[in-house]
């Protein structure tokens, strides 16, 4: 792909996530007017809205899987791995902020959706085994707190760096769920 043909769909996409997560019935005329690309262009690439959501999901869901691999989840010390994790994506939460659980189209996607989870919770366990957090809390939970000050984080701490966000998440989780 060319180098401008992959800057057009890269600004594409992330346009689509923006606009999309701010309004879901956002058309892809609209999408490709604030990308300032021509309409037809995205439908070179896309044959529909659907197909241009799909996109948009594969992009996230691959940033979210890379976020995961950086992060280094199985062996990296456990505040190490949950401060990169975090910064990783608040970062993604930022530039694809569209919401992965309302996307169930493809099963593929959910598999790998679902193996970032079981890893996510693999990582939260290891961390209770090791005495990082507590343990004795309902299961999910930790997964379920973090997933939101992730969100929050990403939403509310706009004007900090993705790093700066991810102190103010991590302390905050530490601390709440500290052991």
């Amino acid at each position: 792909m060319r180098t401008d043909a992959a800057r057009n769909l890269e600004l594409v996409l992330t346009t689509a996530a923006r606009m999309l997560a701010a309004d879901p019935g956002t058309t892809v005329a609209m999408i490709a007017a604030e990308a300032d690309v021509d309409r037809r262009t995205v439908y070179r690439r896309f044959a529909g809205r659907e197909e241009l959501l799909a996109a948009v999901y594969q992009a996230r869901l691959a940033a979210i899987e890379q976020a995961v691999e950086v992060a280094r989840l199985p062996e990296a010390s456990v505040v190490v791995a949950l401060h990169r994790y975090v910064e990783e994506i608040i970062g993604v939460n930022r530039k694809w902020p569209v919401d992965l659980g309302r996307w169930k189209a493809d099963p593929g996607a959910r598999e790998r959706r679902d193996r970032v989870v079981a890893d996510v919770d693999a990582f939260l366990r290891r961390a209770v085994d090791e005495g990082v957090l507590r343990s004795g809390l309902p299961e999910g939970w930790l997964g379920a707190v973090l997933g939101q000050l992730l969100a929050l984080g990403g939403r509310e701490l706009s004007e900090l760096s993705a790093a700066q966000a991810a102190d103010v998440v991590v302390e905050t989780f530490l601390r709440g769920a500290g052991a």
